[in-house]
C-alpha cells in the first residue's frame, strides 16, 4: 500500500524533470547567450513565475483539460499524465531560470578563449555547457526536489485516486486527515530520504568533476 504512492511520485517527478530538462536547458542557454529587445521583461516574468503557487498552476491546467475545455476530449484529467503536465508548467521556469544563471556565471574570458583556440558553433556551445554543468546539475536536483514533494497539482489534477494517481504527498494529506499520523510520518521520512539521496548523488558527481 505504501510503495505505490512512492512509485507514482517518483514516476511523475522523473518524467516531468526530464521534460523540463529537454525544454528548459536549451531555453535557458539561448536566453543567456543572446541579447534582444524585451529580454529584461522576459527575465522579470520568469522570476515571477518561480513563486507561482502550485494550486494556481493546478487551477489553470484543470481549466485547460477539463471536459468542457478544448482539450477535454483528450481525457487527461485525473490521470498521471495530467499531473506530469501540471508539474512541467510549474517547474519549467525553475529550470530555465537556473540554467540561465549557470550559463551567465561562465566567465566571458573562457568563452573568448574557446573562440581564440579555434572553437566554432557547437564546440563553443559545448565548452560553455561543460563550464556551467554544475549549475545545471543543481537546477535538475532543485527541479526534481520541487516536484517530488509537490501536493497541490497532484491533488487537483490527479484526484488522489488510490492505486492510480495517489502520490506520497496526497497520501500524507489524506492519511493525516484521518488521524493516521504514523503512516504520514513514514511517507514523510521516505520523502526526506529521497531528497537526501538526490543531493548526495549531485555532490558526488560535482566532487569528481572538480578533480
Amino acid at each position: 500500500m505504501m510503495l505505490h504512492p512512492v512509485y507514482i511520485s517518483l514516476k511523475v517527478a522523473c518524467i516531468a524533470t526530464v521534460i523540463c530538462m529537454a525544454i528548459g536547458v536549451p531555453l535557458g542557454f539561448e536566453l543567456a547567450q543572446h541579447e534582444f529587445r524585451g529580454k529584461r521583461v522576459v527575465l522579470i516574468i520568469l522570476n515571477t513565475l518561480l513563486s507561482l503557487p502550485t494550486v494556481v498552476v493546478g487551477l489553470f491546467v484543470y481549466t485547460a483539460i477539463c471536459r468542457r475545455s478544448p482539450l477535454g476530449s483528450m481525457g487527461m484529467l485525473f490521470t498521471t499524465s495530467a499531473i506530469v503536465l501540471g508539474q512541467v508548467v510549474l517547474a519549467l521556469p525553475i529550470m530555465v531560470a537556473l540554467t540561465h544563471s549557470a550559463v551567465v556565471a561562465v566567465e566571458k574570458a573562457e568563452r573568448e578563449t574557446a573562440v581564440t583556440l579555434g572553437a566554432r558553433g557547437f564546440m563553443v556551445t559545448r565548452t560553455i555547457l561543460v563550464e556551467a554543468r554544475f549549475g545545471i546539475m543543481a537546477a535538475v536536483a532543485i527541479t526534481f526536489g520541487r516536484l517530488v514533494g509537490e501536493v497541490g497539482i497532484s491533488m487537483m489534477l490527479g484526484g488522489n485516486i488510490e492505486g492510480y494517481t495517489r502520490t506520497m504527498t496526497t497520501a500524507i494529506a489524506l492519511e493525516t486527515s484521518k488521524g493516521e499520523f504514523a503512516y504520514g510520518l513514514q511517507l514523510g521520512l521516505i520523502l526526506l530520504i529521497i531528497a537526501l539521496l538526490v543531493n548526495v548523488v549531485i555532490r558526488y558527481f560535482q566532487g569528481h568533476g572538480q578533480r
